[in-house]
């Protein structure tokens, strides 16, 4: 800050420099201001739209903030939602909303579009383009609102709307002209909600499903349920001639219990699927109905610390009746459910007024496996470990403040299959683990990530702080590159859904890099390996 620490004269120590080092030591230095100034200018700049929203903040948001602190001293997942929130809760859990397709970000109050999605009806449209500010938002023939510096949700709430309706912006294309677009909603999908598979190539065909959440129809509007979209990628897979099947839940929070159950019910020939208790202390058993599975050959379940609630009931089920084997991490450990409670039907009608008044996710009951025990904290422990980026690290449900406890009830019957081997399973992925540079790698990343959690120090000068970040750049990258190069394993689209993706360069491409980054995945490739040391 300009405090002097030395007593000696500034010159003398000009002295012992070259004509270049000083001409060095001035460019650094005026680097140096540039970034400070650069720095204060970004900071000051975010304080005050941080300020701003907190001055556009009303009496209703404050209220949902207090509950919330009230709630959450019942347990982490009892939670008050607005009206507008839980509207995109089932939009999300959903993966549709009806609207016009543009996805927005806001910057210096301006609504920016960043992105038209494929499909959309701002895509069929044609005018309203990546790049374009809106200005107004006008309701059909009535008059716009302007919603500079508005509120991001309260101006993204004026553009959708139901579906046949029609929507007018002003926008500002690049070139400073002003423009009215006008586009008729409808409904959106968000295709990276659903289920989707790939083909993987090697010794043996090997079929692959992500599933990145539980979803069902929330909305009652005919969205999909991921239950009936799994089964229609394992009818895709096995026209291929599959040996095995991989179904991804890494990351994967759950959603719906009933799907969870109707996906079981894929693997298994009907039978109890999970227990539920309530706070009355009455039990209940949800089981598979339907005679038969859909897939019968060899399976492994990919799970991960991110992998919760509906994602355990499935893994679990899978664990218990020997059907396949969990492989990956231990996952997140919550093992409760919640249910939605409308608070309108609370409100009596001489005081209609405050409708809508949201509601209440509460916690109603706690689920447990058809062995007995609970998933709640513990998690669902994988038949086959694999080394954990965060393995020193302390997450999960039994992290949160105020979770519930674990406990266990009574097992229920059920038929174990015959699928033996276990021991010999795991020594075998031992020795490719132990063999596998990448999963070295990831071993000393995990010992990194622990340091770098103890060690909470950051140097202030800004040469070593460069340092510094240098060096964890470096560490990521040896990882990065150690995945590059796995042998006889190659993940492709199949050839009915490339010819989908025809008329859809942008898709098709982001489709593209996703088969390419499931080629250099360390956890789906040892769990191919696995599926062929598994006996059907």
């Amino acid at each position: 800050t300009g405090v002097q620490t030395c007593a000696l004269p500034i010159f003398r120590i000009d002295e012992g420099l070259t004509a270049l080092e000083k001409k060095y030591t001035k460019v650094s230095q005026i680097q140096k201001d540039s970034l400070i100034a650069d720095a204060r200018q970004k900071t000051l700049k975010n304080q005050q739209e941080w300020i701003k929203r907190l001055e556009r903040r009303t009496d209703k948001d404050y209220f949902g903030e207090f509950v919330n602190h009230f709630t959450s001293l019942m347990d982490p997942h009892t939670q008050f939602f607005a009206p507008v929130e839980r509207k995109r809760f089932d939009q999300s859990m959903s993966g549709q909303f009806e609207g016009i397709g543009a996805r927005l970000q806001q910057k210096d109050g301006i609504l920016k579009v960043s992105e038209i999605i494929i499909g959309s009806p701002s895509f069929k449209q044609g005018e309203l383009k990546a790049g374009d500010d809106i200005l107004k938002v006008a309701q059909g023939s009535e008059e716009p609102v302007d919603i500079t510096d508005m509120d991001m949700e309260d101006a993204i709430e004026l553009i959708k709307g139901k579906k046949g309706t029609e929507v007018r912006l002003t926008v500002r294309k690049s070139d400073n002209s002003t423009k009215v677009i006008s586009i008729i909603r409808d409904v959106i999908e968000i295709d990276e909600t659903f289920a989707k598979s790939a083909l993987i190539k090697g010794k043996q065909p090997q079929g692959y499903i992500y599933l990145p959440s539980f979803y069902t129809d929330f909305t009652r509007t005919g969205a999909h349920h991921c239950s009936q979209d799994v089964r229609r990628e394992i009818e895709k897979l096995k026209s291929q001639g599959i040996r095995g099947l991989v179904l991804d839940l890494r990351d994967n929070g759950g959603g719906s219990l009933q799907e969870a159950v109707d996906l079981a019910g894929l693997f298994i020939d009907r039978g109890p699927v999970v227990q539920v208790r309530s706070k009355f202390q009455d039990y209940r058993v949800l089981e598979d109905v339907n005679a038969g599975s859909v897939w019968d050959g060899p399976l492994v379940i990919l799970i991960n610390h991110n992998s919760a609630s509906a994602s355990e009931i499935l893994s679990a089920a899978i664990q218990d009746y020997k059907r396949g084997w969990i492989v990956g991490t231990p996952s997140y450990g919550k093992g409760t459910v919640q249910s939605f409670i409308d608070l309108d039907q609370l409100v009596p009608e001489h005081m209609a007024s405050l409708r809508p008044a949201g509601s209440v996710k509460v916690t109603q009951q706690k689920f447990y496996r058809i062995n007995g025990g609970s998933t709640q904290l513990k998690g669902v422990t994988p038949d086959v470990l694999l080394p954990d980026l965060y393995e020193y690290i302390d997450l999960g449900e039994k992290e949160m403040f105020n979770p519930l406890s674990w406990d266990q009830i009574k097992a229920v019957k059920y038929k174990v299959f015959k699928n033996d081997g276990l021991t010999e399973i795991r020594n075998k992925s031992a020795k490719r683990v132990q063999a596998q540079e990448g999963f070295e790698q990831l071993k000393k990343q995990a010992l990194r990530v622990k340091s770098k959690k103890e060690n909470t120090r950051v140097p202030l000068q800004l040469d070593l702080y460069h340092k510094q970040q240098q060096v964890w750049r470096d560490e990521s990258k040896l990882l990065e590159d150690s995945k590059k190069n796995i042998p006889d394993f190659q993940a492709v689209l199949l050839k009915e859904d490339i010819a989908k993706l025809a008329t859809d360069s942008l898709r098709k491409n982001r489709e593209l890099k996703w088969v390419e980054n499931l080629s250099k995945d360390l956890y789906l490739f040892e769990a191919t390996q696995i599926l062929q040391d598994q006996k059907k």
